[in-house]
């Protein structure tokens, strides 16, 4: 019996065209990099305006340059900053640095049934790298949590666009910080990028409803320190998603008896 006919335009991964192919040459990774390319100019903004606010902030050149490049994380970046310009003891630092992106351990949850097999070393890389956009556009292409040969290198097209348009715009603003005014606002243009990503995943009824309890519990949240309010935000959507998901099948019992009378 042969297999079934594909789906036009379904997004499951079909069969790996060559396992000896270089992850750089394989056809999703040119298809990852092109769908992250479509939000790199919102992330250049993005980069742009955290690099003139690092090199601003009255840390050492160097400093931000090293801390731009290692950590690669622009929210908790601007929210350490202060604290390293008001010489705040390093367990400060780490702890608003923690609670900025404990965000990543929802990611990293929905990205252990696609990664939990790869070795540790990749794993530590896929960590690095990992970030807002380039998971969401993921989860997009791959909504089926279970591994494909076409995701890794999915993901290095997607990981490296992202990262090469978030670290040479943040290097141009933090060495050309003078040029380029904070009052231009264009940091508005990844918050933009993000939000249109965002929405576009919005494609059902549980998923509107998830989204809309989020953005309220994210504005409800909004005084809590050190942007908890994220965190907020994330646990309140994955509890609304978890009771709508619970809720569905005891919906089909219950009008099970209904269809069997007729």
């Amino acid at each position: 019996m042969s297999p079934p006919a594909p789906v036009a335009g379904d997004s499951a991964p079909g069969p790996d065209p060559d396992p000896e192919l270089p992850v750089w040459r394989h056809p999703e990774f040119r298809r990852g990099a092109a769908d992250m390319a479509d939000t790199a100019v919102g992330i250049a903004a993005w980069g742009l305006i955290t690099g003139v606010a690092m090199a601003n902030s009255g840390v050492a050149l160097p400093l931000v340059v090293l801390m731009s490049l290692l950590v690669f994380a622009g929210t908790a970046q601007l929210a350490v900053l202060p604290l390293m310009s008001s010489g705040a003891p390093v367990w400060v630092m780490w702890a608003t640095a923690a609670c900025v992106n404990l965000r990543f351990l929802i990611f990293s949850a929905q990205w252990r049934p696609y990664w939990a097999h790869r070795p540790f070393r990749d794993r530590l890389r896929l960590a690095y790298l990992t970030a807002d956009l380039n998971y969401v556009l993921f989860m997009r292409r791959f909504p089926e949590p279970r591994p494909a040969p076409e995701q890794w290198p999915y993901f290095w097209g997607g990981a490296l666009t992202n990262w090469l348009s978030w670290q040479i715009p943040s290097l141009v603003g933090i060495f050309l910080a003078d040029r380029v005014p904070l009052e231009w606002g264009i940091g508005f243009a990844g918050t933009l990028a993000l939000l249109g990503m965002a929405c576009s995943l919005l494609t059902d009824r549980a998923t509107g409803i998830a989204g809309a309890v989020a953005g309220c519990a994210a504005v409800a949240a909004y005084a809590l320190p050190l942007k908890l309010n994220i965190l907020v935000a994330i646990a309140a959507a994955v509890a609304i998603g978890l009771l709508i998901d619970h809720s569905k099948p005891a919906a089909r019992r219950a009008a099970r008896p209904l269809d069997d009378a007729t």
